[in-house]
């Protein structure tokens, strides 16, 4: 069984549309630039990949986590052709929700409502939903919500479902990443020999998916999700666990290794999770004569948490439209153990594209892979 994606939407550092978000990635322009509201003197690292959309520099500003919800569940309708009211149930993958709201309140009294920091309300006020789901399963949130979404078309709970992912940047999760990674990234680097760790990034991102036949242009088609928490370790990613989720999308997308044309990496820029994943795809694809691109859409957008595997199979579905895979931004020196895979820099690589396998890799061992396919 498959599942039409029917409509896209994204907002994030590089762009506030799909379009934009993937010509910018494919440009080699990264979204990184100086903390924007945070007092830079308390942390190490002092860059990150936010929105900048404030109404006042610097000085942040409640909700926006939900704001973009609303402008990428709008834009996703809209590009599927579906009415705004239409009360499609909706599923959010979110790490942190409105945790920066509650910061601002608790910080400098800014106003908000306890309804205001679940996405609920808005989603009803914005598009008269009646069914709404928040998951929260870290960094592979979304593709989670991916699955959930897939299931209840199966199972017959729904024929249209919308998936998002959202989130802003809190000074408390900023905060902690800064004092738990050794080294004092500038700019996420995945797969690079200096790779110094993850940078979180601001953004939302949104698809529709449909009943196969359901109606309306499809723009590419889900062959499969699967999820898994191996539990290896609460913060080091588990090879094995990565590649239990590799082999088992397979089995459910019905494919072989050898027909993948592009992995979009988790890619973190982390010592370890780069490590990870650069072992569990050359196990994965060993056998494979002509291996897969391979790409992470961090180096340009950041690290955007709950969002981040929806927002790299947006990517997929865009690279499999056009046929060009945007690059790992400043990969000049990859790390040697990646030395066989087949790793996109400089310049977007271009070809033949039909099935992209995308990753989500959460702390505590929280995998998620999806495959998806080109709209014939």
């Amino acid at each position: 069984m498959t599942w039409d994606i029917t409509g896209l939407g994204a907002v994030a550092s590089v762009g506030d549309t799909p379009e934009e978000v993937y010509e910018a990635l494919c440009a080699g322009r990264s979204g990184v630039s100086g903390l924007q509201v945070f007092d830079t003197s308390k942390y190490r690292a002092r860059h990150a990949y936010e929105i900048d959309d404030r109404a006042t520099p610097g000085v942040d500003e409640p909700l926006r986590a939900t704001k973009w919800l609303g402008q990428v569940v709008d834009q996703a309708l809209d590009d599927a052709g579906l009415p705004r009211d239409g009360d499609y149930p909706v599923l959010v993958g979110t790490t942190l929700r409105e945790l920066r709201s509650a910061e601002l309140w608790w910080r400098h009294g800014t106003p908000v409502s306890l309804p205001d920091l679940h996405f609920g309300g808005a989603l009803r006020t914005g598009f008269g939903t009646t069914e709404s789901h928040t998951v929260a399963s870290a960094c592979a949130a979304s593709l989670y919500a991916l699955g959930m979404a897939t299931d209840m078309i199966e199972l017959g709970l729904a024929d249209t479902v919308v998936v998002a992912g959202t989130d802003s940047i809190t000074e408390s999760s900023y905060g902690a990443l800064d004092r738990l990674q050794n080294l004092t990234p500038e700019a996420v680097r995945p797969f690079h020999a200096d790779r110094r760790g993850m940078l979180m990034g601001e953004g939302a991102v949104a698809v529709v998916v449909r009943r196969s036949g359901a109606g309306g242009r499809v723009r590419a088609r889900v062959r499969g999700v699967s999820m898994n928490c191996d539990g290896a370790h609460p913060t080091m990613p588990d090879v094995a666990g990565i590649v239990r989720a590799i082999r088992e999308a397979h089995d459910r997308a019905k494919v072989r290794p050898e027909d993948i044309d592009l992995v979009i990496t988790h890619g973190s820029g982390t010592k370890q999770n780069d490590l990870a994943e650069t072992v569990a795809l050359e196990d994965v694809f060993a056998a494979v004569a002509e291996p897969p691109f391979v790409t992470s859409v961090k180096s340009g957008a950041g690290h955007t948490c709950g969002g981040s595997g929806l927002l790299s199979l947006v990517v997929a579905v865009l690279s499999l439209d056009h046929g060009a895979v945007p690059p790992i931004i400043g990969l000049d020196d990859r790390m040697e153990e990646a030395a066989d895979l087949r790793l996109v820099h400089g310049e977007p690589a271009r070809g033949d594209l039909s099935t992209a396998q995308v990753h989500s890799i959460g702390l505590g061992g929280i995998n998620a892979v999806a495959i998806v396919e080109r709209a014939a």
